[in-house]
């Protein structure tokens, strides 16, 4: 796994790291716990030291208590140290591209707004995108600097 992996990753990417990345959001899906939509959705989030965490959804009877794919994988991610992401892979079963949710966006733009996003099929072809792209006029801690409300 390369080291020092930087926000140009998707440019300057060994394709075996990112064919890696892409099959590890498909693995992740095989432990979805998604009894109640049926919606298996897997991601794999590659660290800035070239490390990739994966999680899938699970969700719960009280649907609001769900937790998306992304998000378990940068939960997970988080609280092993790490806080730089370049790039993040997201698959479901579904026969067309699939892009995060609204809050999983939100969650990941916390972390930076160059991250790529790689929206994967299981036959591995993918759109890439980055979160800027997805998440157009984000609302940041640059927001809160400006008005004054984080030091």
């Amino acid at each position: 796994m390369a080291t020092n992996v930087n926000s140009d990753f998707l440019g300057n990417c060994e394709e075996s790291i990112l064919t890696t990345l892409l099959k590890r959001s498909i693995k992740a899906k095989d432990h979805s716990h998604s009894p109640y939509s049926k919606f298996r959705v897997g991601a794999a989030l590659l660290t800035d030291t070239g490390e990739i965490i994966d999680g899938c959804n699970v969700e719960n009877a009280s649907y609001g208590l769900s937790i998306c794919a992304e998000r378990t994988a940068l939960v997970k991610a988080v609280s092993m140290g790490f806080k730089k992401f370049p790039a993040i892979a997201v698959t479901t079963d579904m026969d067309e591209f699939i892009a995060p949710c609204g809050a999983c966006r939100q969650v990941l733009a916390e972390f930076g707004l160059k991250c790529d996003v790689y929206l994967v099929k299981s036959d591995l072809s993918f759109k890439k995108m980055s979160i800027s792209d997805l998440l157009p006029l984000t609302f940041t801690s640059a927001e809160l600097e400006r008005a004054g409300l984080q030091h």
